[in-house]
């Protein structure tokens, strides 16, 4: 035996330095990659559940300022945490009802409209500097619904996802009601799993964690109402048909970074242009831009810089994998799910007590044979 260990210990002498290291760092970035694929393909095997503990923490971060101040003037648990749910549902609800009656009321105005609208653009691409004739302006139109059907899902499948999206959004709700009344013990029974000596280091990331969720979703809220702002007000003026639709689309489409301004935003201009026309278009694109620009350098750097402290290339990249991997949800979870994670790394390991320079290294004291350590003796 000790022959083979000098044997191996020969070997490993002739191995560079520099390949061992490699070696070692190259085996550890393979293990936990494979340990993340195996909790990312878990976690999407049953990926109702997870959205419903993403959607609830992340509602829950929004709606505990409610039932904080339901429980200062006395209200009971339940009670706090049922006013916080109820809140919730009301401004979902409210909002809804309005935009669907103003909707239902423009739609006959609209349809004429948007005919009208892409009958003018139709001309216009005919006519106009671009080299298109009418069987390739024809052939793309047949592409397009073409794709369009390929792309709807059939009615088994849609069935399905629609009970699916359904019961994650009752188990959400569930989820949030429990958080809000029963959160705290929630988390000092999930605590009791951590090491007992690690226990504390973990609270404190938890928590910072935590505080980075609530500073995100409530400034996300934040720069949404002003962008729904900005944009609707700027709908209304010139006079473009589905302002409030609009406006909501906007406000929800925020909460994707970078990609949902962008993407309400052309929505807001492809509206105008085939209803109100060409310079419509262009002035609700130049008050898209200027919503922009405003989010971009002034609310996300005073809001988001604090609750992120994320580069905007990570942010970036965030959100090209969420959606690759999770579609408009993995989009929304993102962000918050890495830079949450990079704040409890950071705070965890920030929290180490730190090793006096020059001390010693512990010494263990060795146990007699019954098991209890050798009292101490005078000198």
């Amino acid at each position: 035996m000790s022959s083979s260990r000098r044997q191996t210990s020969e070997v490993m002498d002739r191995v560079p330095l520099a390949l061992r290291v490699a070696a070692l760092g190259g085996a550890c970035v393979l293990i936990v990659g494979a340990t993340i694929y195996a909790v990312g393909s878990l976690l999407g095997r049953v990926a109702p559940l997870s959205l419903a503990v993403v959607v609830a923490l992340l509602l829950t971060a929004l709606i505990s300022p409610v039932a904080a101040v339901l429980r200062r003037i006395g209200a009971p648990s339940w009670l706090a945490a049922l006013g916080g749910l109820l809140s919730l549902l009301l401004a979902i609800a409210l909002p809804l009802a309005v935009v669907s009656n103003r909707t239902a009321a423009q739609w006959p105005e609209l349809r004429r409209s948007v005919g009208g609208g892409l009958q003018h653009l139709r001309d216009l691409l005919l006519n106009g500097p671009l080299p298109i004739t009418q069987r390739q302006l024809d052939s793309a139109v047949d592409g397009l619904v073409k794709a369009a059907r390929k792309a709807a899902p059939d009615p088994v499948g849609g069935a399905t996802a629609a009970a699916e999206v359904v019961t994650g959004i009752l188990l959400a709700l569930v989820l949030l009601f429990f958080l809000l009344r029963d959160g705290p013990q929630i988390w000092q029974w999930a605590l009791r799993a951590a090491p007992e000596q690690a226990r504390h280091r973990v609270d404190v990331a938890a928590r910072a964690g935590w505080q980075t969720i609530v500073s995100y979703v409530r400034g996300t809220v934040l720069v949404a109402l002003v962008d729904a702002l900005g944009i609707g007000t700027a709908l209304l003026l010139i006079g473009v048909p589905l302002a409030l639709p609009l406006t909501l689309l906007t406000f929800m489409a925020a909460f994707i970074p970078i990609v949902g301004a962008t993407v309400a935003g052309a929505v807001a201009v492809l509206v105008a242009l085939v209803s109100n026309g060409v310079t419509d278009a262009l002035l609700v694109l130049g008050a898209v831009l200027l919503v922009q620009q405003a989010e971009g350098h002034l609310l996300q750097p005073l809001i988001m810089g604090r609750a992120l402290r994320l580069h905007p290339a990570v942010v970036l990249m965030a959100v090209t994998a969420g959606t690759l991997l999770g579609g408009i949800a993995g989009a929304v979870i993102a962000v918050p799910l890495t830079a949450v994670t990079y704040r409890v790394i950071a705070t965890f390991h920030a929290t180490a007590e730190p090793v006096p320079a020059g001390a010693p290294p512990p010494v263990s004291v060795p146990e007699r044979a019954g098991g209890e350590d050798e009292p101490d003796r005078d000198d």
